[in-house]
């Protein structure tokens, strides 16, 4: 098999739905390539890089969402929901997303990329950085409690997932009041 990062990557993921997080090492992928682990390191160099990447098609997958929204307020509701729904899609997403790491880039290059669809829907980009980080927060959350058995169980004894989930992503948004609070520089 010709390796390259996409194949590394789905790879990956069916390896994370079969093994969980637990399971998903570069030992095991390499074999379920067919290839020694030296040879992934030549597209990924470790394991971090690897859930980079990772969640990057997670998240990316859930701005593609977004697309043609007229209003920021219209693009964080969408956000939200397709992170969520990115999370749900793969077992232990949530956790191999919150346990990715820094991205080894310029953080100010990474914000204006990260800004740039709120931005041109108005907001400032100490807005749209801010906001987007809460969505994501609620949408990581929830996608958390969703894949964790006990605490799945528990609240869906409780509540409707779903619906609360958007009464609370909706609550959230409703609630940001741009330009309110001074940012730290």
């Amino acid at each position: 098999m010709k390796l390259n990062k996409e194949g590394i990557v789905d790879a990956a993921f069916a390896l994370l739905d079969e093994e969980g997080i637990e399971g998903l090492s570069l030992r095991r992928l390499a074999a379920r390539l067919g290839v020694q682990a030296p040879a992934i390191y030549w597209y990924i160099p470790n394991k971090a890089g690897l859930f980079r990447r990772m969640s990057a098609r997670l998240t990316t997958g859930a701005r593609a969402s977004c697309a043609g929204q007229p209003d920021w307020r219209s693009w964080l509701m969408a956000y939200g929901r397709g992170v969520r729904a990115a999370f749900l899609t793969h077992r232990d997403s949530a956790k191999l997303y919150a346990n990715a790491g820094s991205i080894p880039e310029d953080p100010g290059e990474i914000g204006d990329l990260i800004a740039a669809p709120l931005v041109a829907l108005g907001l400032s980009r100490e807005d749209a950085i801010s906001y987007q980080g809460s969505v994501i927060s609620l949408s990581l959350g929830w996608a958390l409690f969703e894949q964790t058995p006990p605490m799945r169980d528990f609240l869906t004894g409780m509540m409707d997932m779903d619906k609360s989930f958007e009464d609370g992503l909706e609550a959230m948004v409703r609630g940001f009041a741009p330009g309110s609070a001074p940012h730290a520089s």
